[in-house]
């Protein structure tokens, strides 16, 4: 069972954290859109418990989407009404990459890896590396330095070197007794050495002595070598959330 508390309070982190270029509010519904870069910051979030939707609200936010050129998308975390899912599996919404949210404390011993550079303001590098290193459809480094340079929380943009060649990135962002750790990514000739942890537990050790007591990130489902590693650093699930994305016709 999914508790609501919780999920608002770590979603709406997820909003700052996260910036978007456009927000709009429809009946407790967040439409937000960034040139379609991520679905974090391209789709629709309930925030307040049981929401539903009916047909004129559904048709006019998809109206909002394609005026946007990016595809319609909810992220449903559960909180929302049950018919809700029903509707738009009705409409065509595909589901893809069901998601989880994941939290640990940060009570035990985590420490930053010396060879880890943590920067407290986004750069053109650190946008350009980690987007190239993702590539496919998040390879636009200028779309994603727009996006964290919006950030107005406590942030650190890290990046590891191993040889003196950047290999691996991360973002943690401080709210309110959190640290959300976002893109962590390593260079695809790199995965398997180990490097994620190190971005991770620098990550949360920054966020400790930021003033976070728990840390939170997104995992999709099916990257069990990913939810191994958030297991064994102590990450437990809060919830969990799918999208509903309509296919272009």
């Amino acid at each position: 069972m999914t508790d609501a508390n919780l999920t608002l309070a770590l979603e709406s982190r997820l909003l700052n954290a996260w910036p978007s270029f456009d927000y709009q509010v429809h009946d407790g519904w967040m439409l937000r859109l960034a040139k379609g870069y991520s679905k974090r910051a391209n789709s629709v979030t309930p925030f307040a418990p049981g929401l539903s939707l009916d047909e004129e609200l559904l048709d006019h936010m998809i109206a909002q989407f394609h005026a946007a050129g990016v595809m319609p998308t909810f992220r449903l975390p559960g909180i929302e009404a049950a018919s809700v899912d029903a509707l738009l599996q009705v409409r065509g919404f595909q589901e893809v990459e069901p998601t989880l949210a994941l939290q640990a404390s940060l009570a035990g011993d985590v420490e930053a890896d010396p060879d880890v550079l943590i920067e407290t303001q986004a750069t053109t590098r650190w946008a350009r590396e980690t987007a190239h290193s993702y590539g496919a459809d998040k390879a636009d480094d200028a779309t994603l330095f727009e996006i964290i340079s919006r950030i107005r929380q406590k942030a650190a943009f890290v990046t590891l070197h191993r040889d003196g060649k950047a290999v691996a990135w991360g973002l943690g962002v401080v709210e309110r007794g959190y640290v959300g750790l976002y893109d962590i990514v390593v260079s695809p000739q790199m995965r398997g050495a180990g490097l994620g942890r190190r971005i991770v537990t620098s990550l949360m050790a920054w966020g400790r002595v930021a003033g976070a007591h728990s840390a939170y990130l997104q995992v999709r489902e099916e990257n069990a070598i990913a939810r191994k590693l958030y297991e064994r650093l102590g990450f437990k699930p809060a919830y969990r959330y799918r999208h509903r994305v309509l296919p272009r016709a």
